[in-house]
C-alpha cells in the first residue's frame, strides 16, 4: 500500500511517483482567443529561439536549413534599428545594440533589404520573426556622434534627429525623484519609470507624439512581415504608456494582433510587478530560470517549478526560458557553460506545461561585455556549420543540441493538452507523459528503466536521436526506456494519432483544450 501526500495539483507517492498532475491555471500559448497579444502567428508551433547577435543573412539560412524542418515557431532577433557604434579594447560590445540612435533599419546585423529578405525566407518555411525593440530609452548620457545608419545624435542635448526626438520627448529631472537622475530605488515606481536606466536617456511615453513615432516604427516592421515584438525594459515604461503605444500598432496583414512579450524582471520584492503588464502580452518570468536551475540536480523539485508561493505568473501569462542574453552574463542561472545540466533544464522546459517557451542561442564569451565573434574590421563573423551539425566561428548554437532542437516538435505536438501524468523520479530518472500524446524521460546519466508511458500500444520513434531507436509500448502503456546515446540521456516520443481518450477534447494545435 502506497503512502501518499496530497498536492495542490496531484498525488505523489513516497517512492517519488506522481500518479496524476492536473494543470495549473491555463497553460502556454493556448489562450490567444482570450488574450489578443498572445498569438505568435506560427501555425500552432510553440518554441521561439533567440539567435543572439546573428546577422540577417545567417538567420535566413538557418531558417531554411534547420529551424523550419525542426518545427520552431520563430526567431527573436537582436534590435534591428540604428544604434551607437562603440569600440573598446578591439571589440564592439553586445550592448551597443541597446543604445538606439534612430528607428532606421540599419544595424550591426544588416540593412533593411537584408532584413526584408530574412523575414520572407523564414516565413516561407513556417518560421516567423520577432524583433527585440528598445522603446524605453535612447543612447546614454555623455555620448554624441553618428549611428550605424549615419544619423547624428547628442544624448546630453536629447537630440536624435533621425527619429526625430528632442528635449520635449524625454522625462525631465523634475519627473525623476532620484538625486542622480538615474534609477536607484526599485521600491519607488516613479524612480523606476521616470529616471534614466544606467544613464540611458529616458523617453517619455506619455505623449501622443512619442507613442505615434514608436508605433510607426513597429508598424513598419509589421509591413515587412514581422509577427511580433520582445519589448526591452518594459518594467521601466508605465503600463499605460505601453498600452497607448500598442493601441496604435496595426493588425498583422493576415489578421490578428501582433505577438508581444515584455521584459519585466519581478522577484516579488520590488514596487513593479509583472502582473501590471498582463493586458499587453506575455511577461518574462525570471523566477522560472532560478527554479529550473534548482531542480535539475534534484528532480523532485521540478514538480514545484511553478511556485505560486513566490507569486510567479500564471502559465497563461508567463514567457519562460532557462537563460537570456542578460542573465547568462550575470550569474545565478544555467548557461551553455553548464553543459549537461543546461541540456536537462532546456529539455525539461520544452517537455513541461508551463509558459510560452524561448531557447537561447549564444556565442562563446569570456567577459560580460564581449561582443559577437568578429572579423578584423570588427564586422560580425558568419555562422558556419560543421560536418556534425554544430556551429563554428565562435557560435555556440545551443538550439542545435539534440535534447533542445529535437524537443520543439514534442512541445508542438503535446500543446493541446495541459496534462502531466505518471510523474516518476525513481533511480534518478525523471519521466512523465502529456496525456497520451507524448512521453518524456531524462537522467543525469545513462539509464535503462521500465516506465509507464501513458501511450497507446505501438512502436514509437525517439525524437532525441532522430529515430535511431524506437520505444516499444505494450498494451498496458509500459515500456523499457533507454537513451540512444548515454552522453545525451533523454528519450522523447509522440503519438501520431492526433487524438486521445480522456476527459479532454482534442483540438488543433494552438487552441485551448476543453475540460
Amino acid at each position: 500500500m502506497w503512502v501518499c501526500a496530497l498536492l495542490l495539483f496531484g498525488i505523489i507517492t513516497r517512492e517519488g511517483m506522481l500518479l496524476y498532475l492536473s494543470p495549473p491555471p491555463l497553460i502556454k500559448g493556448l489562450s490567444s482567443q482570450y488574450d489578443p497579444y498572445h498569438d505568435p502567428h506560427c501555425g500552432g508551433r510553440q518554441v521561439i529561439v533567440h539567435l543572439f547577435e546573428w546577422k540577417w543573412t545567417d538567420i535566413a539560412a538557418e531558417c531554411e536549413r534547420y529551424l523550419g524542418s525542426k518545427g520552431f515557431c520563430g526567431v527573436q532577433v537582436s534590435p534591428a534599428n540604428e544604434h551607437r557604434v562603440i569600440v573598446q579594447g578591439g571589440d564592439r560590445p553586445w550592448w551597443e545594440r541597446y543604445q538606439p540612435v534612430s528607428y532606421k533599419l540599419v544595424s550591426r546585423s544588416g540593412d533593411e533589404a537584408q532584413f526584408q529578405d530574412m523575414v520572407n525566407r523564414c516565413r516561407k518555411v513556417g518560421v516567423r520573426i520577432y524583433v527585440d525593440v528598445v522603446l524605453n530609452h535612447m543612447a546614454g548620457l555623455g555620448q554624441s556622434g553618428t549611428g550605424t545608419a549615419g544619423s547624428e545624435f547628442n544624448s546630453d542635448q536629447r537630440s536624435f534627429p533621425g527619429v526625430p526626438f528632442g528635449p520635449n520627448d524625454f522625462h525631465t529631472r523634475s519627473d525623476c525623484p532620484s538625486a542622480s537622475g538615474d534609477v536607484d530605488n526599485f521600491q519607488d515606481s516613479e524612480n523606476v519609470r521616470n529616471c534614466n536606466l544606467l544613464g540611458l536617456v529616458d523617453i517619455n511615453g506619455g505623449t501622443d507624439y512619442v507613442r505615434g513615432k514608436q508605433a510607426d516604427f513597429l508598424n513598419h516592421l509589421i509591413d515587412l512581415g514581422v509577427a511580433g515584438f520582445r519589448c526591452d525594459a518594459s518594467k521601466h515604461i508605465w503600463p499605460g504608456d505601453m498600452a497607448g503605444i500598442q493601441s496604435k500598432v496595426k493588425d498583422l496583414p493576415e489578421g490578428g494582433r501582433p505577438f508581444f512579450y515584455h521584459e519585466v524582471s519581478d522577484f516579488n520584492n520590488e514596487a513593479i510587478q509583472g502582473s501590471e503588464y498582463f493586458g499587453e502580452g506575455y511577461v518574462t518570468e525570471f523566477r522560472y530560470s532560478v527554479k529550473v536551475k534548482d531542480g535539475v540536480d534534484n528532480l523532485d523539485q521540478l514538480l514545484y517549478v511553478y511556485d505560486q508561493g513566490w507569486n510567479m505568473s500564471p502559465s497563461k501569462h508567463a514567457f519562460v526560458y532557462v537563460d537570456n542574453h542578460d542573465t547568462q552574463r550575470n550569474g545565478g542561472v544555467l548557461t551553455y557553460k553548464d553543459g549537461a545540466r543546461y541540456k536537462r533544464a532546456q529539455a525539461f522546459t520544452l517537455a513541461y506545461n508551463y509558459g510560452f517557451t524561448r531557447v537561447m542561442s549564444s556565442y562563446y564569451f569570456n567577459s560580460n561585455d564581449q561582443g559577437p565573434p568578429h572579423n578584423g574590421d570588427l564586422s560580425t563573423k558568419d555562422v558556419t556549420i560543421n560536418a556534425d551539425g554544430s556551429c563554428g566561428n565562435g557560435w555556440v548554437c545551443e538550439h542545435r543540441w539534440k535534447p533542445i532542437g529535437n524537443m520543439a516538435r514534442f512541445r508542438n505536438f503535446v500543446s493541446s493538452t495541459d496534462h502531466v501524468d505518471n510523474w516518476n523520479t525513481a533511480n534518478g530518472v525523471l519521466s512523465f507523459n502529456r496525456a497520451n500524446l507524448g512521453f518524456f524521460a531524462m537522467g543525469s546519466n545513462n539509464f535503462n528503466e521500465q516506465r509507464q508511458t501513458g501511450m497507446p500500444a505501438g512502436s514509437y520513434c525517439d525524437l532525441i536521436s532522430d529515430c535511431k531507436i524506437k520505444v516499444n509500448v505494450d498494451g498496458g502503456g509500459n515500456a523499457q526506456i533507454s537513451p540512444a546515446d548515454g552522453d545525451d540521456p533523454f528519450v522523447a516520443i509522440i503519438s501520431q494519432q492526433g487524438y486521445f481518450n480522456s476527459t479532454i477534447k482534442f483540438r488543433p494545435l494552438g487552441q485551448r483544450a476543453e475540460w
